[in-house]
């Protein structure tokens, strides 16, 4: 059972430290060496785990998805408003990505043009928002002059640039600036 317990933790810490070399360096010019190195272990120790650098790749973005999706799921509660849920769900997703390297990175794996396939977090969140603004708009969302489509690409638009913004200023994805954000563009939302 130890050597189980040791080849998860050597897994966990390539992935944490791929997402760093990710991060700082993007998918093209981060190299095995340095993802090894940053773990702490050799690069065969790091081909015991992954194949390729795609691979190791993959399963940051894999990484990022589930720490991702499940900042949405808890941010949500039985009863709550569409708009509250899509609002909450947003402030989880910008604190996950302040404090979590391997949201970021996995993020940043998500829209690189330098890899093939790969998952569209992207796209899943903008496919959220258009479900939620779509169940809103039977629920509390009264605003005919906007058709919830072009308010949930708004949306998206300004929260993924929020999101590509914080990467050199932190301070885009700061509680106060979202909040901001929510009360122009959706003024009827509740405020957290």
């Amino acid at each position: 059972m130890a050597k189980q317990d040791r080849a998860v933790r050597t897994r966990h810490a390539l992935i944490h430290s791929a997402a760093e070399a990710f991060e700082r360096h993007g998918y093209v010019q981060a190299t095995l060496v340095d993802i090894s190195a940053g773990a702490g272990v050799s690069v065969g120790a790091l081909h015991f785990h992954f194949t390729s650098k795609a691979d190791v790749a993959a399963s940051v973005e894999m990484a990022a998805a589930v720490r991702l999706r499940r900042a949405a799921d808890q941010a949500q509660r039985p009863g709550m408003s569409a708009l509250r849920r899509l609002t909450d769900t947003s402030y989880a997703l910008a604190d996950q990505l302040r404090h979590d390297v391997v949201s970021r990175a996995g993020l940043k794996l998500s829209g690189d043009g330098a890899r093939e396939g790969g998952l569209d977090l992207r796209r899943e969140w903008q496919d959220f928002v258009r479900s939620v603004l779509a169940e809103a708009s039977d629920q509390d969302f009264r605003n005919e002059a906007v058709q919830p489509s072009d308010m949930a690409d708004l949306i998206v638009a300004a929260t993924t640039g929020i999101e590509f913004l914080s990467r050199r200023d932190p301070a885009w994805a700061s509680p106060p600036l979202l909040s901001t954000i929510w009360r122009l563009v959706l003024p009827q939302a509740p405020q957290s």
